[in-house]
């Protein structure tokens, strides 16, 4: 019985140190998590939403808003859906037969899309689908993530990994930190796509300032914000706008006032942290069954932030009942619609009944 024991542990020794895996960590410093207090002090605000386009597919990633207030999706088995301003009478709009994640809408009405599968495409009023790019700088993108339109029709968006795709999972490359990320511009003028910042750690949500003289990308693989100016002196430079985020940063939005919404995915897991300078430890930790590796909390998490990177607005939610993760955050009036991508519903939050409606 002591041979059969020796021998099962010797095998799942074997196993958590020599399995093969796809990932090759590579060794880096997180800073100390911010403790949930202050300016993220833990609240209930995010409990007091409303449920919208319920049971009408799997992960509705991000919510775009029309001129006319009609709200559109992009769910987990390829369908972008329109729905009413009030949410109601779903309409299919088009299938991309990929995976739509970020969605903004172009000067012209094109609905602009992200698709985690088939890169940056264009849907017209009537539902045709129009690949605009695959690639930039002979490299094929491996995860198109999240987007935003400037006044002059140029497109801002991310290829959060060329390594691991959407089948992959983003956990792979957070696991990883292996900078695989991109912030890239296509100019519908010429049709070419132009890479603005590489080695991005899973390069995530994108948002223009409200003067658009500069363009954020959230690396969720780093808890950061990082800034890529467009104007002025600084053109064609960056820096960091916002570190040690308490949370995964996903999506961000502008809300056109000076007001940049930031959805966090789940706050920070002290173990992952934890293994952040222990190569070996995060391929052991990869290798386990998914449900015993780290896991995000359920806990619905947005933070406003002003253009000096101050936080101005925290909201959070928790609790069973809560709506997360949250996954994108996108201000039309005194509405704050929320996106996921494991939710069965989007919602919508009021910030005018919270008395928090930024001026």
């Amino acid at each position: 019985m002591r041979k059969i024991l020796l021998l099962m542990l010797a095998v799942i020794a074997g196993y958590l140190f020599f399995w093969p895996v796809p990932i090759a960590p590579v060794a880096w410093q997180t800073p100390t998590a911010p403790a949930l207090e202050g300016p993220y002090e833990r609240n209930d605000r995010l409990n007091r939403f409303r449920s919208l386009g319920q049971n009408q597919g799997s992960g509705p990633e991000d919510v775009a808003i029309d001129d006319r207030g009609r709200l559109y999706v992009g769910y987990e088995d390829g369908r972008v859906v329109r729905f009413r301003p009030d949410g109601n009478a779903p309409e299919l709009l088009a299938d991309t037969g990929g995976r739509p994640l970020g969605l903004d809408f172009a000067p012209d009405g094109h609905l602009i899309v992200a698709d985690g599968y088939r890169g940056l495409l264009s849907i017209d009023e009537g539902g045709a689908v129009t690949v605009l790019s695959r690639s930039a700088g002979g490299v094929p993108f491996g995860f198109t993530d999240d987007v935003d339109v400037a006044r002059d029709g140029r497109i801002y968006f991310s290829d959060a990994s060329s390594k691991f795709g959407p089948a992959m999972k983003a956990r792979d490359d957070i696991m990883e930190h292996g900078g695989h990320g991109r912030l890239l511009r296509y100019d519908p003028a010429s049709g070419a796509t132009e890479v603005l910042l590489d080695g991005l750690q899973f390069a995530n949500g994108v948002a223009l300032s409200r003067d658009e003289d500069f363009v954020l990308v959230n690396e969720t693989g780093s808890y950061r914000i990082t800034r890529y100016w467009l104007k002025g002196a600084k053109a064609g430079t960056h820096d960091l706008f916002f570190d040690n985020l308490p949370g995964f940063p996903d999506g961000i939005s502008a809300n056109g006032h000076g007001t940049f919404w930031l959805a966090l995915y789940s706050p920070r897991n002290a173990l992952l942290d934890a293994m952040s300078d222990k190569p070996l430890l995060r391929k052991m930790a990869f290798r386990l069954p998914e449900l015993l590796q780290p896991r995000p909390a359920h806990h619905a998490f947005v933070l406003g932030l002003d253009e000096n990177a101050a936080v101005i607005h925290n909201l959070q939610g928790t609790g069973p009942g809560a709506f997360a993760p949250i996954t994108s955050a996108e201000q039309h009036g005194d509405t704050l619609y929320l996106g996921s991508l494991t939710e069965t519903r989007f919602a919508a939050y009021s910030l005018a009944d919270a008395a928090q409606t930024p001026r």
